[in-house]
């Protein structure tokens, strides 16, 4: 919900291979919107409420937040003056990160991370990031992305998912991150055309078992089941944004046909997608 967003067109400018930090006033957004980020925001004063993944979830200040912005998402409240602080990091950036499989998986699945508490001290060191983004020159913004990597790592650490976490973290090799990416990059690119695994791998130029095995290794699902919740977070999108039929929403998202994104849909979200537009329209 930054100033690289277009939140009245649900679209970002900004590239998704880029991590920014940014600082500015939070308020209400007409309509969601999405990037391929995975999304930390730190409100210092008041709070605010999100409408994401088709629930409300509460912002208090001093508590940082974290989530992948894939999913559509939108500001339906907000105190007068709140001001935020907002990380940007490259999905490829969280992968690379030494972070459980089923976390991982979880945050992907629509997870909305809240962090249980913070100090003065801790919040004035988030605060900084801004500023030293903005202007503190390459060895200071090296400083400030190290500084983000840990402090998600906490976050997530500190986060009880609902589902069991792994006690030891994977070893990843770059060559698994890199497959990973290539794939992530190619779904985002080509959701809505009739992808197979196979097909994939060989636009990504790798065996198609080594690309699952790595896929699984990073991600902790399969190639398939990360393009089918990318093609449901493009599809929420749709469904919040704009008026056009449930069936072109489908058939445009790779589902083939409304009864298969009926059945997906509602698995994953445990609503229609008529619900779920309803639910994200003004009362």
């Amino acid at each position: 919900m930054g100033n690289e967003s277009t939140a009245s067109e649900g679209k970002w400018i900004g590239s998704p291979r880029d991590f920014t930090v940014e600082r500015h006033v939070a308020d209400t957004m007409i309509s969601a919107h999405w990037h391929d980020h995975i999304e930390i925001n730190l409100l210092l004063e008041g709070s605010m409420t999100y409408l994401f993944n088709g629930k409300q979830e509460y912002v208090e200040a001093g508590r940082m937040v974290l989530f992948w912005a894939a999913i559509p998402h939108q500001t339906i409240f907000v105190t007068p003056e709140s001001p935020l602080v907002c990380v940007y990091l490259p999905l490829v950036d969280f992968l690379a990160l030494p972070i459980d499989a089923a976390s991982r998986q979880a945050v992907l699945q629509g997870a909305f991370v809240n962090e249980a508490g913070a100090s003065s001290g801790t919040i004035n060191v988030r605060e900084r990031w801004a500023d030293e983004w903005l202007v503190g020159g390459s060895a200071r913004q090296q400083l400030v992305k190290d500084e983000v990597s840990i402090v998600v790592r906490r976050l997530i650490l500190d986060h009880t998912f609902d589902r069991p976490v792994m006690a030891s973290n994977p070893r990843l090799s770059g060559s698994e991150i890199r497959y990973t990416q290539l794939l992530t990059n190619l779904i985002g690119q080509r959701y809505g055309e009739a992808l197979t695994l196979a097909a994939m791998a060989k636009h990504a130029n790798v065996h198609s078992t080594t690309a699952s095995r790595a896929f699984r290794s990073v991600l902790g699902i399969s190639v398939m089941e990360y393009l089918t919740r990318y093609r449901l977070a493009r599809a929420m999108q749709r469904l919040a944004e704009t008026d056009d039929s449930i069936l072109d929403i489908a058939d445009d998202c790779g589902f083939g046909s409304a009864a298969r994104f009926y059945e997906v849909f509602k698995r994953q979200t445990g609503m229609t997608p008529r619900h779920f537009r309803v639910s994200t329209r003004p009362r």
